[in-house]
């Protein structure tokens, strides 16, 4: 236990380091496993060996999902009768792959016409809005899909319901009081629904829809009738994995069966060809792609044409069938993701000032709550850039835009202990007509109100956060699973923690902590340290690198570091390699 200075893009930022506890309850892990995975493992919670089984046969069974007969029914049907299918998605990597999945899927199937919309978010704004209704039906859809949204959308489905237009919503999001009049809605958040697994992402809904229609057009002999070759739902599983890590949702272990088998796909080479060029252009290894590079390097190139141009780029990346078509895709979006990381350092240096003057007006002390805005601020980056404050100052954050004709839109960001669409519920109750619209999840939501009403909305959001937030749960933690030796600090090892993922958003990759003595450091790339430490005065040495961290000026000879045990793959030779994430000089 013991406190550090943390890396912060090249500022330095107090954080409290602890050890995570090992329960005390019985367990039936298997005494074959390494002794660190297993400790790795009971400090996940996990107690039995059927917890790491993650065979595809392991998914919470499809008939679980309220809705789901309903819907492949109602797909069914909608076949039959050779009705216009359109898909409306949402513009983030999510919504993307949930478009394609159900693009490809409903093509498979034989659908005559399937099309998809996604809203441009500067236009429109998210979800299926009236709006959004009024442009659909100029296509004269039969059907209208939701895939990652549509649970709020209770004007929109009205709107469709008016016009005669039949609504199937997917969704993950968690739902209101009341629920849109679609018919069918399929969401594992919705009420009185048995599913277990309620963490499933958008795209994970929509292959369950999916995989549920395929059993009910086989049940029908629909494929031989049709003269069709039956497609495998297991082969939109790159998509789900890809939609799965990039959106951030607990990995319970119905996510990790599904991502996992997702991953095996990839690293096969039985993945997209968008999927595929977007690893090559991240410079990645699709043949060792694991969790953490789809959500630090693939996710947010994808993510990049949602936040700045229209995702309809993204999709049209993941749906062609031509590998040149796929790399010129997959180019155009590092490009603009380039073009996004400069917007955002732009806006993050803007942020810092105003919360330096916001530091020296309350004494030193920030609110337990951050709400910021700047009218130059662009609206795709904001969630971005409440997901950087949220990190540094370990406090919830909503970042704002302007979003024209008097609204603002904010991007919101919580910390463990805050449930953040529960606290903008608590606001819209409290201050009625003060936010036009809200949606999300716990950790993450979106809302817009009016503009001349942001001071107002400012103070109701810092009040509330003081209100449900104790000081403790304002300082920033780093988790350990505490020290290795130095003889465990080898490529087996390494290996084995990188195949014992999938790793991500609540079920944490392998983080440790321990001592080293500096031999070497050089900074390397755009702004990475590159360390030569040892565990000994002058012992055995390993390399280490640390991202977006300067050199060290003035560096004790002694270094407190906590770390991820990785492969480092480099022109063939492979090596053990600690990717650092926080250093303390040891006096």
């Amino acid at each position: 236990m013991g406190a550090t200075n943390r890396s912060f893009q090249g500022e330095l930022v107090f954080v409290k380091i602890l050890q995570r506890p090992l329960p005390s309850e019985p367990f039936s892990l298997s005494s074959d496993m390494h002794p660190v995975l297993q400790r790795i493992y009971l400090a996940r919670g996990l107690k039995h060996d059927d917890e790491l089984k993650l065979e595809l046969s392991k998914i919470v069974p499809i008939s679980r999902l309220k809705g789901v007969t309903q819907a492949a029914e109602l797909l069914f049907q909608t076949l039959q009768q050779k009705k216009p299918i359109l898909i409306v998605g949402d513009y983030d990597a999510d919504g993307a792959t949930s478009t394609a999945l159900a693009m490809l899927a409903l093509s498979a199937f034989g659908a005559d016409e399937v099309s998809y919309l996604v809203p441009n978010r500067f236009e429109f704004g998210y979800g299926l809005t009236p709006e959004i209704v009024e442009l659909a039906a100029l296509k004269n859809p039969g059907l209208l899909i939701t895939v990652d949204n549509g649970i709020s959308s209770l004007e929109g489905v009205e709107r469709a319901n008016e016009l005669g237009i039949a609504v199937l919503i997917t969704d993950h999001h968690l739902p209101a009081e009341q629920l849109p009049a679609a018919t069918v809605i399929v969401n594992p958040n919705q009420p009185d629904d048995p599913f277990s697994s309620k963490h499933l992402a958008g795209v994970g809904v929509i292959f369950y829809v999916m995989a549920a229609l395929a059993n009910r057009l086989r049940s029908a002999g629909w494929f031989i009738k049709q003269r069709l070759k039956e497609p495998n739902p297991a082969d939109w599983l790159d998509l789900v994995a890809l939609g799965t890590i990039s959106d951030l949702v607990p990995l319970d272990h119905n996510n990790r069966v599904l991502v996992s088998q997702g991953l095996r796909r990839i690293r096969a080479g039985s993945c997209r060809p968008g999927i595929r060029a977007l690893i090559e252009v991240a410079k990645r290894s699709p043949s060792n792609i694991v969790a953490s590079d789809i959500g630090f390097a693939v996710g947010p190139r994808l993510n990049a044409a949602g936040r700045l141009d229209d995702m309809g780029l993204g999709i049209d990346c993941l749906l062609t069938e031509s590998e040149r078509a796929a790399r010129k895709m997959a180019q155009a979006l590092d490009q603009l993701n380039q073009t996004r990381r400069s917007i955002e350092m732009a806006m993050k240096s803007q942020a810092q000032s105003a919360l330096e003057q916001l530091h020296l007006h309350t004494e030193g002390e920030l609110p337990a709550g951050l709400c910021l805005y700047d009218k130059s601020w662009h609206q795709g980056v904001i969630g971005i850039l409440a997901s950087r404050i949220k990190e540094q100052y370990h406090r919830p954050v909503i970042a704002f835009a302007d979003g024209g004709e008097g609204i603002i839109k904010g991007s919101a960001r919580s910390i463990n202990g805050l449930h953040m669409h529960d606290l903008l519920a608590g606001i819209a109750t409290r201050y009625p007509g003060m936010v036009i619209r809200f949606g999300g999840h716990a950790m993450a939501a979106g809302l817009s109100l009016p503009t001349a009403l942001f001071p107002q909305f400012k103070s109701a959001f810092e009040q509330a956060a003081t209100e449900l937030l104790e000081p403790a749960m304002l300082e920033g933690v780093v988790f350990t699973d505490g020290e290795l030796m130095s003889s465990e600090l080898n490529l087996t090892l390494a290996q084995a923690l990188r195949d014992g993922g999938p790793w991500g958003q609540g079920y944490p990759e392998p983080l440790f902590e321990g001592t080293f003595y500096l031999q070497q450091q050089r900074v390397v790339g755009e702004n990475h340290l590159k360390l030569q430490l040892s565990s000994e005065e002058n012992g055995w040495t390993i390399d280490a690198i640390a991202f977006n961290q300067p050199k060290l000026s003035e560096p004790a000879r002694q270094l407190r570091l906590t770390y991820r045990l990785d492969v480092n793959d480099f022109r063939g030779q492979r090596s053990p390699q600690l990717i650092v994430e926080t250093i303390q000089s040891v006096s």
